[in-house]
């Protein structure tokens, strides 16, 4: 094991971290958390990081070759012999190195335990990393200042406390007390039903509710409703008619065989028919009405009559009309008695038109909740806090206050919050106080799907949470989905139980799932120890924490800037949660989440970015406190600008740490409010400073370009990274050099800022780089299924521009996707020929050149007059080469005669 001047060991993540093998991982975790780790979806938290990560990191951190290290073959619970004395783990830990770190990761697999290891996350959020240094046996705490993530982590922690069989009583105690009532709100005649014989009451006929006109209907059988589709409606300011508030009249993408076609609903006779294009005209097949689906009535900000054409702005109309109407259009069904009869799929899972039995259920609906005085206590009361979120400001584009919500009550229609009230005063009567619990948070986390934000994903044809943009988006198209829920569908409490379900017998028995030398997915046998043993958690503002000395490792996500207030958008799980917390603990009494405290750039607070910065200065100055003196902090942070990296280095070093290595890892793929992903974070590891030595700019700028030529070298010849990720590593070494003499370095007669030392880091490796568009472009062009997630990674720590990418045509998003400008790409080929017709063609690049080259030989038109005023054919013969090699069209290399002159070519 290396060893630093002052004879502190070198620990394994700063030596080398196995970023091509986490990622491997993280990629099918991020698409299938519910298998790989289902205890972190037990309930909603944002940003929340992927476990494979803080299990990597952990384990690259802990195992420091000195402390007690146990390991276990999963499900045996038999020390390894190959690793049960210390030479086999010394071996493992001191063979890491920057250019092969790989040696430790033989043991990720492993139940690996480090009993003697204080492992501290003071910004524990959805409690990943302490559930992470749990399973390792650590001894862990986590803290964080908003009651949502505390009650999360509390319930992950606990979990297996619980015993599954008695978790399923008491969840059939629930479903036996209120499934029944509830679900004969969700219940609409199948349209298939027509050759039945018989005629059966509706549903709600059977129940203790007044069913009011429905007494009067018979059909011959019922389907359940998987989703109420409804639009809000204003009246004209004009002509006075009603104006249904629809951007478009889509409905749904069609299915199974009609998966080419489209569900729209006609305006003209209110059905929801078949359409082959919905950006068409089109004449309904049932009234012959004649519309273009893709012409709504809503625009922007505003909406239009479509009888008499005044147009006026529908927040302006919600306030002097007293708020906005919902009319129910469409119903999406899934029927089990069609399915239990073996009908065709599309026959027992669809579409239709509302009816005037739906409308009639949701009159019934409304009228029992306005007599439900009894379910009061169990629906949130409190007004909706104004801030940054809620209110329209430089986060957020949207107010939910001009949109008529006032109170938290307001984001949900009738039927929801009968059956919801309903819901959780049956969990309420479940006498064990953490079966209970576990109840509330699957409850909880059901809400994100239950609310009058959500929207219909009219490609997936799926129900999409209130939370996909992290903030409140007031819409004008509503889904309401199944309260309880039926055999299809997402986001109801059936399927939150499950998912909490699963969790929970996953905390009894966590295992891991890891590739093995074959390339394959492996699941390995259960841990032989539960989640959360030897764990605690705590709730308050961390800088408060009392704790000096005491951790070995802290290791965390820290808040960063403005991304997601967590204060405000955890305030919609909180004032349910309250209902049934606020007697029991102390965190649940408030009106809200606390906001002042949270540590994030807030305007409505009028926390700046320097208010930020400084607060989470003095948060670096808590967690110092808190480790031992050989201690490490290490963090994931998401990928910044330079000068957001200088204000990170600057609080770090202040607080009385240097860098000692960074890492690119992947990310959770979260949208925020700008609607753009971040697609990966970095890893940051620190440990406390040593003696800072002054030094010149001059000197310390020649050991920066010595350490990341060195890095670069070793990482170029031993893995397959990316430049990009080369780059942050590179980045990582030239921070650390800095970090070393922080305050120190003299330019002349001045001292130079850490934002300063960080320009300057940023040009050495961009000069260091020759990586550009074209490189990025031609990596991009050699992948199978590239995504934008590809671009941001080969664009890292480059000179590659992903903008100009986009303004070149050389790359578009489509629905998601990324699509390549290639040469038979209108869209590039258009651009590169504007190009050509300007005063210079020569201006246009060998690119350009070889790709419009390529479109006219597929057209079948002569190369030589091209050829003849372009100059620079060494340049083109290279980028055809290199365009043949990335795609294995050797067309390009016939372009420019890899085998005899352009002049014999043409």
């Amino acid at each position: 094991m290396s060893q630093e001047p002052t004879g502190r060991r070198e620990l394994p993540i700063e030596r080398g971290f196995p970023i091509e093998r986490v990622n491997e991982i993280a990629e099918k975790e991020n698409r299938a958390k519910r298998h790989y780790r289902p205890i972190y979806t037990m309930h909603k938290w944002w940003a929340r990081r992927l476990g494979c990560v803080f299990r990597a990191i952990e384990l690259y951190t802990l195992a420091d070759g000195e402390t007690r290290m146990d390991v276990y073959e999963p499900g045996s619970n038999t020390e390894l012999s190959s690793f049960a004395n210390e030479t086999g783990a010394e071996e493992l830990i001191n063979s890491v190195e920057i250019g092969d770190p790989s040696s430790l990761w033989q043991l990720y697999s492993k139940d690996v335990q480090f009993p003697d290891k204080k492992v501290l996350d003071p910004f524990m959020g959805g409690g990943t990393s302490i559930v992470e240094a749990s399973r390792f046996g650590a001894t862990s705490h986590g803290n964080d200042l908003n009651p949502v993530a505390w009650f999360v982590t509390k319930q992950e922690i606990e979990a297996a406390k619980t015993d599954v069989t008695e978790l399923d009583e008491a969840y059939e105690q629930v479903k036996s007390s209120v499934h029944g009532a509830v679900d004969a709100f969700y219940k609409t005649p199948c349209p298939h039903a027509d050759a039945d014989s018989d005629s059966t009451p509706h549903p709600i006929q059977g129940t203790d509710f007044d069913a009011g006109e429905l007494e009067a209907e018979d059909h011959g059988h019922y389907a359940d409703v998987m989703y109420n589709f409804w639009v809000k409606e204003l009246d004209c300011v004009s002509c006075d008619e009603s104006v249904s508030l629809f951007k478009d009249y889509r409905v749904a993408s069609g299915r199974y065989d009609e998966s080419d076609k489209y569900n729209v609903y006609c305006p003209g006779c209110e059905s929801v028919v078949l359409v082959d294009d919905w950006r068409a005209d089109c004449t309904c097949n049932r009234c012959h009405h004649e519309w273009c689906p893709a012409n709504g009535n809503v625009s922007g900000s505003d909406y239009a009559c479509p009888d008499c054409g005044a147009r006026y702005s529908i927040t302006d109309a919600i306030s002097e009309q007293g708020g906005f109407e919902l009319k129910q259009y469409a119903v999406e069904y899934y029927c089990t008695v069609c399915d239990d009869r073996g009908e065709q799929r599309e026959t027992y899972k669809g579409y239709k038109s509302t009816g005037t039995a739906d409308e009639k259920l949701a009159d019934v609906a409304a009228t029992a909740w306005e007599a439900a005085d009894d379910l009061e206590a169990y629906v949130p009361d409190r007004s909706i806090p104004e801030g940054a979120i809620t209110r329209e400001s430089e986060l957020n584009g949207n107010d939910v206050f001009n949109h008529g919500y006032t109170e938290w009550r307001d984001m949900f229609n009738s039927r929801q919050l009968l059956c919801l009230g309903h819901l959780l005063r049956a969990i309420e009567s479940i006498e064990d106080q953490a079966i209970r619990e576990l109840l509330l948070l699957a409850f909880s986390d059901s809400l994100m799907f239950q609310s009058t934000f959500t929207i219909y994903n009219l490609s997936a044809n799926k129900i999409e949470g209130t939370f996909r943009m992290n903030s409140f988006v007031p819409q004008m198209e509503i889904v309401e989905n199944n309260v309880w829920g039926t055999r299809a569908g997402r986001g109801t409490f059936s399927n939150t139980y499950d998912k909490l379900r699963s969790g929970v017998a996953y905390a009894h028995a966590p295992t891991e799932r890891y590739i093995n030398e074959d390339g394959e997915t492996v699941e390995s046998e259960p841990f032989a120890q539960p989640i959360g043993q030897h764990t605690s958690i705590s709730q308050g503002d961390m800088r408060s924490l009392d704790i000096e000395n005491e951790y070995d490792a802290v290791i965390t996500d820290p808040p960063y800037y403005d991304n997601i207030v967590y204060s405000e958008v955890a305030n919609y799980f909180y004032v349910w949660q309250q209902l049934l917390l606020e007697d029991t603990y102390d965190c649940f009494r408030g009106e809200m989440t606390p906001r002042t405290e949270s540590i994030v750039t807030n305007p409505f607070e009028g926390k700046t970015d320097e208010d930020f910065e400084a607060e989470l200065e003095e948060a670096f100055t808590v967690i110092k406190r808190a480790l031992t003196e050989d201690g490490v902090l290490a963090f994931t942070y998401h990928h910044s600008d330079s000068e957001s990296w200088g204000e990170l280095l600057e609080s770090l070093c202040e607080a009385g740490f240097e860098v000692t290595a960074s890492y690119p890892i992947a990310a959770d793929v979260n949208k925020f409010i700008t609607g753009e992903a971040v697609e990966f974070d970095i890893i940051i590891v620190a440990r406390p400073s040593q003696d800072r030595e002054p030094v010149s700019w001059r000197n310390l700028r020649r050991r920066i370009i010595k350490t990341t030529k060195e890095t670069h070298m070793r990482l170029a010849d031993s893995q397959e990274l990316s430049e990009g990720d080369i780059g942050v590593i590179e980045m990582g070494r030239a921070f650390h050099e800095y970090s070393k003499h922080h305050g120190a370095v003299r330019s002349g007669d001045t001292i130079m800022t850490a934002k300063e030392v960080v320009q300057e880091i940023y040009g050495i490796l961009q000069e260091a780089s020759d990586v550009g568009e074209l490189d990025v472009y031609l990596d991009l062009l050699a992948m199978s299924d590239p995504s934008y997630s590809d671009l941001n990674m080969l664009s890292k720590g480059t000179k590659a521009d992903a903008e100009s990418m986009r303004r070149m045509k050389l790359y578009r998003i489509e629905d998601g996707q990324l699509i390549l400008g290639t040469w038979n790409d209108p869209q590039r080929i258009a651009y590169i020929r504007t190009r050509l017709s300007g005063d210079d063609p020569e201006s246009v690049s060998p690119l350009g050149k070889a790709q419009f080259l390529r479109y006219q030989y597929e057209e079948g038109k002569a190369l030589g007059e091209w050829l003849d005023r372009w100059s620079d054919t060494e340049s083109l013969r290279d980028i055809c080469e290199q365009l043949a090699d990335a795609t294995g069209d050797e067309t390009f290399n016939r372009l420019v005669g890899s085998d005899k002159t352009f002049d014999e070519y043409q």
